[in-house]
Order: C-alpha cells, then structure tokens, then sequence
C-alpha cells in the first residue's frame, strides 16, 4: 500500500531541515523528477542528489503547510505553500505550488513534477 501521507511529511521535513540526503533516501534509483515542468527530468537518483545538494547553501528559514487534494494508486497531488530565505540574496519566497508524486510498492517516488508560483520580497 502506498502512503502518500507520511512520503510527503517525510519530505517535506526533510526540505525543512535542509537534509538533502536524508531527502534524496525518499527516492528510487530511476525516476522522472521535472525540478522545473518545461524542463526534461532527471532519470537518476545520482541526478536528483546534485540539486539537492545546494538546498542547504541557498536556502534557510523554511516553513510550509499543505494537504493532499487528491490520491489514488497511481499517484498523488499536494498543493503546499512555503516560505524560505534565499541565502545569497536575503529576499524571503512565498511560494504557492502542487506537485505531482507517484511512489513504488516500496514507498519511493518514482515521478516528481510540481507547478508553483514565487513571489519575492528582501527581508529586514
């Protein structure tokens, strides 16, 4: 059975805490992660580690809130809302987005695509 819920609290804590390994554990050896939906995806774990591993240099403060707006066996969709610090700049994100996620039996994604709208403001 596939738990969405626990998947999506996992990563995003994950995201949260700036543990990008500990992030990149959640996913499966081969999948499509699109960081970007006009992009072509990545395919690897490999691949997906060497975007995740910047997350905890560029980024700091984040916090988000979300629900699940639809599930079945073949995948799941999260509209979130996140707020984060970019480092090299000090301008906070307000980020309003869905993504997309399918897991394996293993409770590993397998596909990853999200949408999202930023809007960004400099911070005292």
């Amino acid at each position: 059975m596939k738990d969405y819920q626990t998947w999506i609290k996992k990563f995003m804590d994950s995201w949260k805490k700036l543990e990008g390994e500990k992030t990149c554990e959640l996913f499966a050896d081969k999948l499509n992660y699109y960081e970007n939906p006009i992009d072509p995806p990545v395919t690897t774990k490999h691949e997906v580690k060497k975007l995740w591993v910047v997350v905890p240099q560029n980024q700091k403060n984040i916090s988000y809130k979300g629900k699940i707006v639809f599930t079945d066996e073949k995948h799941c969709f999260y509209q979130f809302t996140m707020q984060r610090t970019m480092t090299a700049t000090n301008k906070v994100q307000f980020i309003d987005g869905v993504m997309e996620i399918k897991l394996n039996s293993k409770n590993l994604l397998t596909y990853f695509k999200q949408w999202r709208f930023t809007k960004e403001i400099q911070a005292d």
